[in-house]
C-alpha cells in the first residue's frame, strides 16, 4: 500500500512538472492578442452586464472594440455589436430593452441604440465633430454627451462649414492668442468641448454648456464629469471657469436645467473639484475636492453638496486616501469608492450617516465599479500583474467574490507569468518604502539573473498589481530578467505626505529611495546579478533616467522614454504650466533656481551609460525637443546611444505596429547590454 502511494505521488509530480514545462514566456503577439475588458454596466433588472472588449491587430495596425453581454451570475458571453472601429460606452435604456452606445463605425463617433435581443442599430446623433462621454438619465428618456464645437457657432451647420473650410484651405498655418494652444497630442484650433442633452426618442439637441469654456475640462476631471439629477430636470457638470487654464486647476461644479439656460456654480473652492454624482434620492451631489490650487496630485476628498441648503460636507477628511471612482447605493445611504492603496487599487464602502469607512477588497487592481439595482451586489473589473482584466462580482460585504468573464483564460493558460512579490525597505530619512519584483519564466533559484529596474511616471503615480500593456512587467521579464519596481517618494497610495515629498525635490529623496530600493532588492534576492542591471522609465521615469545618467554608473544601460532633459526648455513647450510651476516653485523667469538644480542638462558632462532614447513627435506634454536634446548630448560626448523616434505617436505609443517596434527595440537594447 505504501509503495502504491509513493508511486502515485511520483506520477502526480511528473504530471505537474510536465504541465509546467509546457508553459512558455509571453511574447508581443500574446500581449497584443489579448482582449481588453472594460466599461461594465449592469442592466435595470440586475440580470445582465453589458461591457466592452477591445482587440488590437498589429498586421492591420488597427484597434476594434465591441459590446458584449454576460449574466450577473456568469456563464457564456454574447457579442451584441459587430462593427469595425470603436463601439463602446454602453448605457442601458431604462426599460432594459436596449442599449445606447457610441460608435465610429461609419466615421465620426456618434450615439446609436441597439435592442439587446439583437437587430439593426439605429443612429441618433449626427454632429460634425462626433461625440464622447455618453450618459443616460435614470428615467431613460434623456442622453447627454460631449462634442467639440467652435464656441461662437450657433449650430452644427456652422461648425461643419468651418471645419470643411479649414480642411479645404491650402494654408495650414495656425493662429492662436491664448494658452494652451495644444493638449496632449492634439491642437485646440479654437474649439471647445460642450455638453449636449437630447431626448432619445426625438433627437433634438440642446447645448447646455455654451460659451468659451471646456466642459468637461481638458484636465483633472474624473471618470465622468456630468450627471443627470434623478428627476431628469437638471444636469451637474465640471468646468474650469478661469480664462488662463494653462496655469489653473480650478475646476468647479455647476448645475443647469436640461432645457438649457443659466448655469449655477455650486463650488467656489479655488482648487480642483470634479466628478459630480447625484444621490438616487436627489438630496445630495457627491463630488471630489482638492485643497491646494495649482497641484494636480493633492488628496481628492469625497464631498457632499446638500441641494436644499447648499451645505458642503467632507466625508473623508479623517482618512488618508485619495478618492478615485465614486458610486452611490440605490438607497442613497452608502457610497463606494476606489483609491490607490500601497500598490493596489482597493474598493471602500462609506456610510453617509456615520462616515465610517470599510475596505471591501485590497488585493489587485479593482476598478470600474457598478451596483445591482437591489443594492446587494457590486460588479467591478479586477486585474493583476499576471492576469488581464476580467469582470468580477462580490456581495456589498466584500464576500463571495466571483469571476464572471474569462476572455483571456485560454491565452494566458499556456504562459508562464509570475505574480508580484513585495518587499519593504528603509528609504531616505528612514522612510518606509515599498518595492516589488517579478521573476522571469523558467525561474531557477540556483541561477543568477540580470535585472531591469523600472521607474514609474507621474511623478505622482505608483507601480501596482496591474496588467499593464504599455509597460508590461511580464514582457520585461520574458527574456530572462528579474523586474524590480520601487514606489519611491512621490508615489500615490502611501499617504499624502509621502506623495508630497517629491515636489521641488525631483532628484533628491526620490533618487535616494530608488537607489536604496535597488540595493535592498539585491540584498534580499541573491539570484539577482547586481552587475547586470538595466534601468528604464517614461515621462518622470524618463526624467529619472536622465538624472541617473549624471549621478551613477551602476547600470549597464538605460531606456529614457519621453523624459524631461532641460526643465527650463520643457516649461516653454508644455501645455499645462501649472504643473512645472508647482513642481519647480514658479516660472523659470522669476524662480529659476530649482529648474537649474534638478536639470539633467547640467550634469550631462558626466553621461557614460549606453542609452536608448524614445520620443514621439505628437507629445505635447513633454515636447520631442527634450528627447532630441538628450540624444545630441549623448552623441556629442561619444556615449553609445540610439534614438527611437515616432512621428505619429504622442506621450504614449498606442498603435499596435509601433508598440511591437517599441518592445522589440527596448528589449533588444537591454539584452545587448545585460545578457
Amino acid at each position: 500500500m505504501k509503495r502504491n502511494i509513493t508511486l502515485g505521488l511520483i506520477l502526480i509530480l511528473a504530471v505537474v512538472c510536465s504541465f509546467s514545462q509546457t508553459k512558455r514566456p509571453i511574447t508581443f503577439d500574446d500581449l497584443i492578442a489579448m482582449g481588453r475588458v472594460s466599461q461594465p454596466e449592469i442592466s435595470p433588472d440586475g440580470k445582465t452586464i453589458a461591457f466592452v472588449i477591445t482587440y488590437h491587430d498589429k498586421t492591420e495596425n488597427t484597434t476594434n472594440s465591441n459590446i458584449y453581454l454576460v449574466s450577473t451570475g456568469g456563464g457564456t458571453i454574447r457579442q451584441l455589436t459587430n462593427a469595425a472601429k470603436g463601439n463602446n460606452n454602453p448605457r442601458w435604456l431604462s426599460d432594459g430593452s436596449g442599449l445606447a452606445f457610441v460608435s465610429s463605425r461609419d466615421g465620426e463617433s456618434q450615439v446609436w441604440t441597439i435592442p439587446v435581443q439583437g437587430g439593426e442599430p439605429r443612429k441618433l446623433s449626427h454632429l460634425s465633430s462626433g461625440v464622447s462621454g455618453l450618459i443616460v438619465s435614470r428615467r431613460g428618456n434623456l442622453a447627454a454627451f460631449s462634442s467639440d464645437v467652435f464656441p461662437d457657432c450657433p449650430d452644427d451647420d456652422c461648425n461643419a462649414a468651418r471645419k470643411a473650410e479649414k480642411e479645404k484651405s491650402t494654408v495650414k498655418a495656425k493662429v492662436f492668442d491664448r494658452l494652451p494652444y495644444r493638449i496632449w497630442n492634439t491642437w485646440k484650433d479654437g474649439m471647445r468641448s460642450h455638453v449636449f442633452v437630447t431626448e432619445l426618442d426625438r433627437g433634438k439637441l440642446v447645448d447646455v454648456t455654451p460659451g468659451d469654456y471646456d466642459t468637461p475640462p481638458i484636465d483633472l476631471g474624473g471618470r465622468w464629469d456630468y450627471d443627470f439629477s434623478p428627476d431628469g430636470k437638471e444636469l451637474a457638470f465640471t468646468r474650469n471657469p478661469d480664462r488662463d487654464i494653462a496655469i489653473s486647476t480650478n475646476n468647479d461644479i455647476f448645475v443647469v436645467p436640461v432645457s438649457g439656460g443659466s448655469a449655477k456654480r455650486i463650488t467656489t473652492n479655488p482648487a480642483n473639484d470634479s466628478q459630480p454624482s447625484y444621490s438616487p434620492d436627489g438630496k445630495y451631489i457627491a463630488y471630489r475636492k482638492m485643497d491646494r490650487p495649482g497641484f494636480e496630485a493633492d488628496r481628492r476628498q469625497l464631498m457632499l453638496y446638500e441641494r436644499a441648503t447648499g451645505k458642503h460636507i467632507n466625508l473623508t477628511d479623517k482618512i488618508d486616501y485619495s478618492v478615485d471612482e465614486v458610486l452611490w447605493s440605490p438607497d442613497s445611504r452608502t457610497l463606494y469608492f476606489t483609491a490607490d492603496d500601497k500598490g493596489h487599487k482597493s474598493i471602500f464602502k462609506l456610510s453617509v450617516s456615520t462616515q465610517n469607512v470599510e475596505m471591501l477588497i485590497n488585493r489587485g487592481y479593482n476598478h470600474s465599479v457598478g451596483i445591482s439595482p437591489d443594492g446587494r451586489v457590486l460588479i467591478f473589473v479586477k486585474e493583476s500583474i499576471d492576469k488581464p482584466a476580467e469582470i468580477h462580482r462580490m456581495d456589498i460585504s466584500g464576500k463571495n467574490i466571483r469571476q464572471l468573464t474569462n476572455v483571456n483564460g485560454d491565452r494566458i493558460g499556456g504562459l508562464e507569468m509570475y505574480g508580484l512579490e513585495e518587499y519593504w525597505f528603509e528609504g531616505e530619512d528612514r522612510a518606509k518604502v515599498h518595492g516589488w519584483i517579478v521573476r522571469p519564466p523558467g525561474f531557477d533559484p540556483k541561477k543568477k539573473y540580470p535585472a531591469v529596474f523600472l521607474v514609474h511616471g507621474g511623478p505622482q503615480g505608483q507601480w501596482g498589481d496591474q496588467f499593464h500593456y504599455r509597460w508590461s512587467a511580464q514582457m520585461f521579464a520574458s527574456r530572462g530578467h528579474v523586474v524590480i519596481m520601487v514606489n519611491p517618494r512621490g508615489s500615490t497610495g502611501y499617504g499624502q505626505r509621502f506623495t508630497d515629498e517629491i515636489t521641488r525635490d525631483w532628484g533628491g529623496k526620490v533618487y535616494e529611495d530608488l537607489i536604496k530600493g535597488l540595493d535592498a532588492a539585491l540584498a534580499r534576492y541573491p539570484f539577482i546579478d547586481g552587475n547586470r542591471v538595466a534601468a528604464a522609465g517614461a515621462s518622470y521615469g524618463g526624467y529619472m533616467m536622465n538624472w541617473m545618467l549624471g549621478h551613477t554608473k551602476r547600470f549597464r544601460c538605460m531606456v529614457s522614454h519621453d523624459g524631461v532633459f532641460n526643465p527650463k526648455n520643457m516649461y516653454g513647450t508644455t501645455e499645462e504650466l501649472w504643473f512645472p510651476e508647482w513642481e519647480f516653485g514658479g516660472t523659470p523667469y522669476a524662480s529659476p533656481e530649482l529648474y537649474e538644480k534638478w536639470s539633467p542638462l547640467n550634469v550631462a558632462s558626466k553621461f557614460e551609460t549606453p542609452t536608448l532614447v524614445v520620443h514621439g513627435q505628437l507629445d505635447y506634454r513633454v515636447d520631442v525637443s527634450e528627447g532630441f536634446q538628450l540624444f545630441t548630448a549623448l552623441q556629442r560626448q561619444g556615449v553609445k546611444s540610439k534614438m527611437l523616434y515616432f512621428p505619429d505617436e504622442g506621450h504614449w505609443v498606442m498603435k499596435p505596429a509601433n508598440a511591437e517596434l517599441w518592445y522589440t527595440s527596448v528589449l533588444d537594447w537591454i539584452d545587448e547590454h545585460t545578457q
